[in-house]
Parts: C-alpha cells; sequence; structure tokens
C-alpha cells in the first residue's frame, strides 16, 4: 500500500486510502493521540459508550509497531504466571492472568464482530530454547490450571516438536491453542473502518506538537487544534517526543522482520505443521510464522541504535538460518523494521497525566495487550477505573543513566543478556 514503510504487510494491505489532516479547531468528548492498536481500541470503545471523539495520527494508521510487528498473539502478560505469583502472591496474579487472557477474547471477539480480514490463524507455541526453560513451562501450566483453570496450554516433550515446527532447536515447549497469529496492519485498518462507521473522526499526517492535560484537555497541531474534555496518549515508543516526562521509562528497541519467497504448500507445511507462531523462550529471541500466501515471516536479532542495518535481510538471515538451515541461501523478499517500547521490568505502563490518561510500554506483547489498554481507558472514563488502576498500579522505574547514560547503560545490559542465552 502507498505511503506506508515498504513491508510485506503494507504489500499486502487492504485497501485504506490516506485520510485529511486537521486543519482548523474543532471539539470533542474524547482526543486520542496515536493511530495504532491502542489508540484505535479506545477511539472505537469512547464512540461505543457514546462520546463524539476524535483520532489523530502523526502519519498513517498503523504506521508505527502496530503495522510492522511480527502479528503473533501471545496470550498473558509478558510475565509469566509464576513470576506475578512470586512477586505479588497469587490473589493479584490471579486478577492479572485474568486481565491478560482477556486481551486474548477482545482481539478475537474484534475481529469476529467486525468482520476484519486480517489472516487469523489459531495457536502458538513458545518454544524452550534450554531444559531448565521447558521445566519451568511445566510449573506455568500447572499454575494457571490452579490459578484460573486455564486449559489451552499444553506441554511439548522434545520428541513431539517435529509435528509443531521442523527444527532441531528446541528441547520441547509450550502449546497455546488461544494463541495464533493476524496480519497486525489490516487489524489496525479492520479497527480504524469500525471507529470510523461508529463516529469517529480520524485525521492523519496529523502530529500532535503540544498537549494540554488540563480540564479540558487541549492537543495542538501545526494547522488546527482539538480541545475535549479527556485526552488519551497512545504514542508507545513514540510518546516521549510528546511528553518528556515519559521518555525515561520506556526504551526504544527496534525489531528486524523479513519474509521469504512464497512456498508451495508441501514446503510451508513441511515447515510449520501446526501453522502456529512460534517465539522463543530465550531473552533476546527469534520469533516467526507462516503468513497466509506461504511465507515464512521471521524475526530475529534486536538493534539498539536508531540506524538500520544497511541490509535487513542479511541482517536476519543468519537467525532464520541458524532455526531453519534447511532454508540456507532462500530468497528473501521483503525486509523492514519496526521500534517497540520497552519498559524497564517489562510490565505494560499505565497511568494518568492530569486529565489524561496513557498506556503504552507492552515489550514485545504489544498485539493482544493493546486492544485490551484501550478498552480499559475508557472503562476509566465511563467511572470505572478499577481495573485500569490495577495495571497502572505495577510496579514501574525508569531506566538508570539520565539522558547521556540511559541508552548506554541498556545496550550494556542487553548484550549481558544475549550472552546468558547462549551460556
Amino acid at each position: 500500500m502507498s505511503n506506508y514503510p515498504p513491508s510485506w504487510y503494507a504489500a499486502s494491505a487492504e485497501p485504506f486510502g490516506p485520510r485529511a489532516a486537521l486543519d482548523g479547531s474543532i471539539e470533542a468528548d474524547v482526543v486520542v493521540v496515536g493511530g495504532g492498536f491502542t489508540g484505535l481500541s479506545a477511539a472505537l470503545s469512547a464512540a461505543e459508550a457514546g462520546f463524539s471523539t476524535v483520532l489523530i495520527e502523526a502519519r498513517r494508521i498503523g504506521w508505527g509497531a502496530s503495522g510492522r510487528n511480527g502479528g503473533q498473539m501471545i496470550p498473558g502478560m509478558r510475565w509469566a504466571a509464576t513470576d506475578l505469583a512470586d512477586k505479588f502472591g497469587e490473589d493479584k496474579a490471579r486478577a492479572l492472568v485474568a486481565l491478560g487472557l482477556e486481551a486474548t477474547d477482545r482481539v478475537r471477539s474484534r475481529i469476529a464482530q467486525h468482520g476484519i480480514a486480517c489472516d487469523l490463524r489459531d495457536g502458538h507455541f513458545h518454544a524452550a530454547c534450554k531444559p531448565a526453560h521447558l521445566d519451568h513451562m511445566r510449573r506455568e501450566i500447572d499454575l494457571l490450571g490452579r490459578l484460573v483453570g486455564y486449559q489451552s496450554a499444553r506441554v511439548v516433550e522434545r520428541k513431539d516438536v517435529p509435528a509443531i515446527v521442523a527444527t532441531e532447536a528446541y528441547h520441547g515447549g509450550m502449546f497455546d491453542t488461544a494463541g495464533g497469529h493476524i496480519h497486525p496492519l489490516n487489524y489496525a485498518i479492520g479497527l480504524a473502518k469500525a471507529a470510523e462507521a461508529t463516529g469517529v473522526r480520524i485525521f492523519e499526517e496529523t502530529p500532535a506538537i503540544a498537549m494540554d492535560h488540563g480540564s479540558p484537555a487541549v492537543v495542538t497541531t501545526p494547522r488546527g487544534k482539538i480541545t475535549a474534555s479527556h485526552g488519551i496518549l497512545a504514542c508507545d515508543a513514540e510518546v516521549g517526543a510528546l511528553e518528556p516526562s515519559l521518555k525515561r521509562i520506556m526504551m526504544p528497541v527496534i525489531n528486524y522482520n523479513v519474509t521469504t519467497r512464497r512456498l508451495s504448500d508441501s514446503e510451508a507445511r513441511a515447515l510449520i505443521p501446526s501453522d502456529a507462531s512460534i517465539a522463543e523462550s530465550r531473552f533476546v529471541l527469534n520469533y516467526y510464522r507462516l503468513t497466509a500466501d506461504n511465507r515464512l515471516m521471521f524475526g530475529g536479532g534486536e538493534k539498539y541504535s536508531p540506524r538500520p542495518p544497511a541490509d535487513i535481510s542479511a541482517f536476519v538471515r543468519p537467525h532464520l538460518e541458524e532455526i531453519f538451515p534447511q532454508l540456507r541461501g532462500i530468497e528473501i523478499e521483503h525486509g523492514w523494521g519496526g521500534t517497540i517500547g520497552v519498559t524497564m521490568n517489562r510490565l505494560p505502563h499505565f497511568g494518568r497525566i492530569g486529565n489524561s490518561l496513557f498506556a503504552h510500554g507492552y515489550s514485545g506483547h504489544g498485539v493482544l495487550l493493546t486492544t485490551l489498554a484501550g478498552e480499559l481507558m475508557v472503562e476509566a472514563l465511563r467511572g470505572k477505573p478499577e481495573r485500569f488502576d490495577m495495571v497502572a498500579g505495577l510496579p514501574m522505574r525508569g531506566f538508570p543513566g539520565g539522558e547521556l547514560l540511559r541508552h548506554p547503560l541498556y545496550v550494556a545490559g542487553m548484550l549481558w543478556y544475549a550472552l546468558r542465552d547462549r551460556l
């Protein structure tokens, strides 16, 4: 699709012509800044609740991480249930686990309700890269059953991995039938169309250059202004430019994805017989799946500087061929990158600034959590803030080092974790 960064997603997206930029001053009950999953979900939910709603996007709908990610629907929070229970106790862990699992239902519900054509497929495999990781997954499944009666996940022994994926890289894993994968840009476009049909006014190529979080909230754009009773910030990795107070909480990390040439049906099914999305248990992980037109989409390696590699395909290829040596030398036809917002502890960051709400920092779990985040912000606007506040109350601290040292210290930490993955 034109006007989007080159990617397989842009090349295969549903039609969605440019929306006009804001020109002039308007008023609304709710103004949403950001046209990714979080902002679109919030705008749609607000309109459904009877609020007059305006959404502005600096570029195109789904321009950022929402239109460039791996498309993996990974149930739950970024933390395992065992980690949540160890940190917060079982009662709070139960509530957080239930909320994280609800995010899966909400995405599936939106797709069904609005007839969103986004190549929904079922099944997610969390691949154990070490025997100890598989042991942890056994404990995780036991605890999920005890906490919330979860029945969708099962242990996969090493001998059974070939029925999931054709690689010898893993010691087993956890297969979750509630997970899956989608075409994320088409999901974003589907949400946008549903929002417009519900009355949301969407303006593209309309960056927010200033935001007053008072009552009313006022968003200033290059050629206009929106005055609203409530503001919602949904900018994820880009929020620091608009709200510097949040900049230290998130670190932008660029992930790179490629897609191979189209595979035959037999080639594709031999590679991933389960047609599941797959993500590894390593800290710096590979993640991959088949697309609807039988390409292998593979994400591997992370880069901690804003300058992309000279050749994205060459950057990702070694990771792909390590997992699938049978694909050595295969043609790679698309390569692209996208920036995600990562928090220090990998939990999502929700909160308030004056009369505005924000949600971001999904740390790689944004395909599902974002839709729920948008809905929780609208719940809070409607006077039911309990679930939003539960997430907003999670412990959160900024990256150390201040403006000059924060990024170098983060890079050093990530390199340490990458080394630990190999030990």
